[in-house]
């Protein structure tokens, strides 16, 4: 039977996002090849490259975004190749189907970010950004905050502070560096919008610096 690329599976050299739903991870991944019903994917730069984040076996689910909708297609991880470049070699189990996910655009945004948590502040910078939330490293102090950790969070940008309740959703230490992915809680639309149009100017930029 015959796949469509960008129907029944993400095209190749496009953008994927692969979901280990039983950890709660999800890894922005570039799509290298699909052939006979295997997609290889190599996970971003940066994003948990140097750990074991799947391992053969694992359950996983690749959403991308095609023509008109965005897509997922189930898979089961058949090899982690690792080195200087991460290979996922991941086996299609099921059909492709439109996903209901509404996934929020990121953009490499860097600035001062603070987190309160309880009598502790943590300092650090945003490695990405988007309306839903930030990934940023800190200076680590303390213990490990937990998945579901309720804090209050500040982000420097540039037009103003934007201050809102917010949600550990991961945390991973590096050394005496902390990773760790915050969802924003109850953030204001205006807010929101803010966020918008600064991850739309990064990708903007990003987008000139790729031409140039």
């Amino acid at each position: 039977m015959t796949s469509v690329p960008g129907v029944d599976h993400p095209e190749e050299q496009s953008e994927a996002d692969v979901t280990l739903a039983s950890r709660g991870i999800s890894v922005t991944a570039r799509v290298e090849s699909v052939i006979d019903g295997v997609v290889v994917v190599r996970p971003s730069a940066g994003e948990y490259v140097g750990q074991s984040v799947v391992v053969p076996g694992d359950q996983v689910e690749v959403y991308w975004k095609g023509a008109e909708t965005r897509r997922v297609l189930p898979a089961g991880v058949l090899e982690v190749e690792t080195g200087a470049v991460v290979r996922w070699r991941l086996e299609i189990t099921g059909p492709a189907e439109e996903s209901q996910r509404r996934t929020a655009v990121r953009g490499r945004v860097v600035v001062p970010v603070s987190v309160g948590h309880g009598p502790v502040e943590l300092n650090g910078q945003s490695m990405d950004l988007s309306e839903n939330g930030v990934r940023a490293q800190f200076d680590g102090f303390g213990a490990l905050p937990e998945p579901g950790t309720s804090v209050d969070l500040a982000v420097q940008l540039e037009d103003g502070e934007l201050s809102t309740k917010a949600e550990i959703v991961r945390a991973q230490a590096r050394g005496a560096r902390w990773l760790m992915s915050i969802r924003f809680v109850d953030i204001v639309e205006k807010e929101q919008d803010r966020v918008r149009r600064r991850v739309f100017q990064a990708l903007r930029e990003e987008r000139a610096r790729s031409v140039e």
